[in-house]
């Protein structure tokens, strides 16, 4: 069993800056969880408190149900993947892979027969007797990774192991450690600031933003989902939309306010955000991710919104619109920076009034659609994918 457990977990450096706050989390046995969110957020803080490489300044972490707070690093049975790999470069790729054995005065024939294991799953072994300068980089994150497995310990650490790599790379390591962690079974925390790594790799992804853990939770639930602004604006590529909008009693239904446009909620929205009916006549936070936003002349029974391209990127399997509407954009970047709870205090809802030079949704457009930048486009919002959040605190209203 090797669950990982942060208890109230604090990190307090002797400056004053607290890097962790009440981190209370529990990484599965067999679990691949990544850490994620902006520079700064305390992430990699709370992985080398995992590792023994900071102190804990309040609260308890465990491995397999021991407390470590008081055990060196060498005494965790923890094996940690570096950013910059930390290989030795006048030893060869073998003996990089066999180091943390010898160290531990493992017999020679298990020394071989683990680097022999290693360099097979890894497909090392054409490069067992190279340097690491002979190698690529995803060749040495490779050479990390064996050096990491080959010790069999009872869970992986990895700190932004792929920022260093170019971009098809990186695409290409983070299928191959995710299915080499699927292989071996062995309880993993990966940290990272690459939100699309982090949703494409993780059983579970942890959220975090200025040393406070705002959700965790599997990546689709996250992005279908976000418990609050910072999650909603963090989780998702291209970010969800997010404005000032009012919520109005429509008959029986619920309706929402924007860009001058009344849009009315399926009453069968209840199960998601059971709360609107609450705000009826209040000011909310209505978000809305750029999937869900339509040309209003394909969905010619919803209510169309006018808006005014602005800019216009062609992607092949479709077009990303940057539009200017009629509304009050909320910046989940502003807010992102400045969170410092489970949900955004109202002196953080940072809002900007677009002007007739700013876009402020971003939209998905057909292919082949005729569309010309500084021209009007209508469009409509899918009602039953439509997400709400309190305007004061930037919980979402479920």
């Amino acid at each position: 069993m090797a669950e990982v457990r942060f208890r109230n977990v604090d990190k307090v450096f002797d400056n004053g800056v607290k890097a962790v706050s009440d981190l209370t989390l529990d990484v599965h046995d067999g679990e691949f969880l990544v850490l994620v969110g902006p520079s700064g957020c305390g992430k990699t803080t709370a992985l080398r408190m995992v590792a023994g490489l900071e102190a804990i300044s309040a609260g308890e972490v465990s491995i397999g149900g021991n407390v470590v707070n008081n055990l060196t690093s060498k005494d965790r049975d923890i094996a940690m993947v570096f950013q910059n790999y930390a290989l030795y470069p006048h030893l060869s790729v073998a003996d990089n892979i066999a180091f943390g054995l010898r160290l531990r005065k493992e017999p020679k024939e298990k020394i071989a027969s683990q680097v022999e294991w290693a360099a097979k799953l890894l497909d090392l072994e054409p490069y067992l007797n190279r340097r690491p300068k002979e190698l690529s980089g995803g060749q040495r994150q490779r050479v990390a990774m064996g050096r990491a497995i080959v010790r069999q310990p009872k869970v992986f650490l990895m700190d932004e192991p792929l920022s260093n790599l170019d971009a098809k790379l990186r695409v290409q390591m983070r299928a191959e450690i995710a299915n080499l962690q699927k292989q071996l079974g062995t309880t993993t925390i990966y940290v990272t600031h690459d939100q699309v790594e982090a949703m494409t790799m993780g059983d579970r992804v942890a959220v975090m933003s200025m040393g406070v853990l705002q959700q965790v939770a599997e990546p689709q639930v996250l992005y279908d989902m976000p418990d609050n602004l910072f999650v909603a604006g963090f989780i998702g590529t291209p970010p969800m939309n997010l404005f000032r909008a009012r919520l109005v009693r429509d008959g029986d239904y619920v309706a929402v306010e924007l860009a001058g446009t009344k849009i009315p909620l399926p009453k069968d929205r209840a199960w998601r955000y059971p709360r609107l009916a609450e705000y009826a006549g209040r000011e909310v936070v209505l978000g809305v991710r750029a999937e869900d936003v339509y040309a209003a002349e394909l969905k010619r029974d919803w209510p169309a919104i006018k808006g005014r391209l602005g800019l216009l990127e062609a992607l092949g399997s479709s077009q990303m619109g940057y539009l200017h509407i009629d509304a009050t954009l909320v910046s989940a970047t502003a807010n992102a920076q400045q969170a410092q709870a489970t949900t955004t205090r109202p002196e953080d809802l940072h809002t900007e009034t677009a002007s007739s030079f700013v876009t402020n949704l971003v939209a998905f457009f057909p292919p082949r659609m005729p569309l010309k930048i500084n021209t009007d486009v209508s469009v409509a919002l899918d009602p039953a994918n439509l997400h709400f959040f309190d305007a004061d605190s930037g919980a979402a209203l479920r």
